[in-house]
């Protein structure tokens, strides 16, 4: 792959930005959350009436399988709104973005807090091979050494040879949907070996990366406070949720809650693994690193319906985003419009299919290597070449 053209300044790129495109509306931005909650509140009331339905396992059953897709659909934008308050997006206002953020993650089980500090971490350094901190892909090396003894769970999660069947494949994939999110919050996994704040994760740091560890390595002593937060939100959900089970039933609970709960972590691994899954999205090493390099790393896709209106565009507009991550996303369609021009071929958009993008993300696009391009900027290994 011959190396890609330069890009404007990120200076340049702020001023062809409408100045209203930065600005954050507090009512605007209550209102999606309202929004939400008001699904999430009728969808959990007529599972409730679901619970108590008295109908053949196959009717049960498929509404059961209806519910948990929509709810964890509601789920994954409630999350995504955290995550505007994460990057204070939200509103103008720290304290309301801070006290959203935590109020509405913490519904969904995830440490607020601590996953904001280490998101704007990835922020910080997208793409950089040593302190980026989701997805850090394995060079040539690396990945040939894994395929033959896998070290550790993140290793034996992704690591598959080119001789692997489409079955296995399937399988790996369903473990990475289904353990990607927890192996990352309690192990740091995907992250970049430079990416702690005490230590290196190839010495005994390693060994205290939890999120939910206010005196992990991946957090500084200022923040530690803030993760035991967020580990307060969890404790509050849980409690909620063993209410419920007292009432309900533990089945039920699952059913209810646990469902879309796995449906909402599938959406956020696979959203995040195809931001920065593409062969025309290189990494970088320590040398070769810039912000800007690294914010072109990462890819505009579409979903549809659902991507714009429930997941509310993180998926079809995110190169922007990580140019200016407190542009509010409904903003993000107007900014996007604004500097594509100016950036060129850099940009990279790929509006087919997620989920086949998915499918064919994971089993081709295995580990990074040095291209043709200039040293330092290196390429996924095995990927296939489009017309």
């Amino acid at each position: 792959m011959a190396a890609a053209p330069a890009v404007p300044d990120v200076k340049t790129l702020k001023a062809a930005i409408p100045p209203k495109c930065f600005e954050r509306s507090l009512l605007r931005s209550l209102s999606y959350v309202a929004r939400d909650l008001v699904a999430v509140s009728l969808l959990f009331t007529s599972a409730v009436y679901l619970t108590k339905l008295d109908a053949p396992w196959f009717v049960t059953a498929s509404l059961w399988a209806l519910y948990s897709f929509v709810q964890g659909c509601f789920f994954t934008g409630l999350w995504i709104l955290a995550h505007e308050c994460g990057h204070d997006s939200f509103s103008p206002y720290l304290n309301v973005n801070a006290a959203t953020g935590w109020a509405l993650h913490s519904m969904l089980l995830v440490p607020f807090f601590s996953w904001k500090f280490s998101h704007a971490r990835h922020h910080r350094y997208h793409n950089h091979m040593e302190k980026d901190t989701v997805f850090v892909p394995y060079t040539k090396e690396e990945y040939e050494a894994n395929a033959q003894a896998p070290k550790g769970l993140w290793a034996k999660m992704v690591a598959h040879t080119a001789a692997d069947t489409p079955l296995m494949t399937l399988g790996a994939l369903l473990v990475h949907q289904v353990l990607g999110w927890p192996a990352y919050v309690v192990l740091n996994a995907g992250a970049g070996y430079n990416s702690l704040v005490k230590g290196d994760r190839r010495a005994t740091a390693k060994y205290r990366q939890s999120h939910f560890d206010p005196a992990a390595n991946i957090f500084t002593g200022a923040e530690g406070p803030f993760v035991a937060l967020s580990n307060v939100g969890l404790l509050i959900t849980l409690g909620a949720l063993y209410a419920v089970s007292r009432s309900l039933g533990v089945w039920n609970t699952v059913l209810l809650y646990g469902l879309p709960y796995l449906w909402m972590n599938h959406w956020i691994v696979a959203i995040t693994y195809l931001h920065h899954t593409h062969e025309n999205a290189p990494h970088y090493d320590a040398n070769t690193w810039t912000f800007v390099q690294g914010a072109m790393s990462t890819v505009d896709r579409d979903f549809g319906f659902i991507g714009k209106h429930v997941f509310h565009g993180i998926i079809e507009y995110h190169v922007v985003h990580h140019l200016f991550p407190r542009i509010p996303f409904y903003h993000a369609e107007e900014a996007t419009a604004a500097i594509r021009e100016l950036l060129g071929k850099r940009y990279i958009e790929q509006r087919t299919n997620f989920l086949q993008d998915l499918w064919t993300a994971f089993k081709s696009y295995k580990y990074v290597e040095q291209g043709e391009g200039r040293k330092g900027e290196l390429v996924w290994g095995g990927a296939p070449k489009r017309l």
